[in-house]
């Protein structure tokens, strides 16, 4: 078994019972859980006691709570400044598990409770059945530090109905679990009272095989959640448009009378407080992603990620929305280019150059 304290591995019954276990951080994903994680499941693929695989978070009480917050920021700031190379690590070995999430032969079940923004999304994403419960909270918030919604997001937000995923993806919008449900990002709704006994009751069972594992996970959840959706038509007729200054330009003029005006307000002051550059970049990400598979969405993240870190020396957008947020918690960070408007085609283009020849490239050997 994986044995360290961030991450809590065991086999119930025939269930592989994963509770990651770093809760003062909302189970944010060091590089040492990434690395436990990718060797615990891979272990557990080919053993055949084990028939399924759970995840869960925990919280400051016990059991259950924040599923996982994201990746660990403030580790990746002090790795880029210091020179540790481990933050390449971190992300080739993020995407890697990411993958194997996503292609995993048995089935893979998350309980999505609490907060699941970033990395929680991209060890969840790939879940053969996704729970959520009316604590859930998930979102792709990168583009508030600079970033692009990475672990997959390109591949999984490009397949959400219409164009919420461009929504969802420019402007980092959380989502509960009725809506999460909606629009692909969950499978199911399970009370959050009711996560620890069915949690429990899966060591004490008896089962033929993994469906029948995910099979009687299922039965005890709901199709849908207890809330109302909201209606998509203004997002898909907004965040359709050809670029990010046709969005925030239509926003806001607010001539359109079949948009909502309190909404095209705040949803463009919400595009205005993103980096200018990275919405640019995020825009085309989920569009190429359309077209992709799991493994080529991956190596186009990992090539936008050597960007965003390392291939503008002393411009780093995402350095310096880290810096903001998580560092120096000013609130305010000083993107480079200010504005949407002073952002040129060549900026944003440049990040789709691999820095890599396709048979180099560290996510090399993935395939759908």
């Amino acid at each position: 078994m994986t044995q360290i304290p961030e991450l809590l591995c065991e086999v119930r019954g025939q269930v592989g019972c994963i509770t990651l276990n770093r809760p003062k951080a909302l189970n944010a994903l060091s590089l040492e859980m990434v690395r436990g994680l990718l060797a615990q499941l891979l272990a557990w693929r080919d053993d055949p006691q084990v028939l399924a695989v759970v995840v869960r978070g925990s919280n400051k009480e016990g059991p259950f709570g924040h599923f996982c917050a994201g990746g660990d920021i403030r580790f990746l700031y002090q790795a880029v400044h210091s020179g540790n190379p481990q933050v390449e690590d971190f992300f080739t070995e993020e995407y890697t598990l990411n993958h194997l999430i996503f292609s995993y032969p048995k089935p893979y079940i998350a309980f999505m409770d609490g907060v699941v923004m970033g990395g929680g999304m991209g060890i969840s994403q790939g879940a053969s059945l996704r729970i959520v419960t009316e604590r859930s909270k998930l979102a792709m918030p990168e583009t508030l530090i600079g970033l692009f919604p990475d672990v997959g997001g390109g591949y999984f937000l490009a397949r959400c109905p219409g164009h919420v995923g461009e929504w969802l993806g420019l402007t980092g919008e959380s989502l509960g679990a009725t809506e999460a449900i909606a629009f692909g990002l969950a499978d199911a709704y399970l009370p959050a009272a009711a996560q620890v006994a069915l949690w429990e009751a899966l060591g004490t069972q008896s089962f033929a095989d993994g469906a029948a594992v995910q099979a009687f996970i299922k039965a005890a959840t709901q199709a849908q959640g207890p809330d109302a959706v909201r209606d998509t038509s203004a997002i898909d007729r907004v965040f359709a448009l050809g670029s990010v200054q046709a969005i925030i330009d239509t926003l806001e003029a607010n001539t359109d009378r079949d948009i909502d005006s309190d909404w095209a307000h705040s949803t463009a002051q919400a595009l205005r407080k993103r980096s200018p550059l990275l919405l640019h970049v995020v825009l085309e990400q989920i569009r190429r992603a359309r077209t992709m598979g799991m493994a080529d969405d991956l190596r186009m993240e990992r090539d936008l990620v050597r960007h965003c870190f390392f291939l503008r020396p002393g411009a780093s957008e995402t350095m310096e929305g880290i810096r903001a947020l998580a560092i120096d918690k000013d609130q305010t960070p000083r993107w480079n280019p200010a504005r949407i408007e002073e952002v040129s085609e060549a900026a944003w283009r440049a990040f789709f150059v691999s820095p890599w020849p396709a048979h180099s490239h560290p996510l090399a050997q993935l395939r759908d």
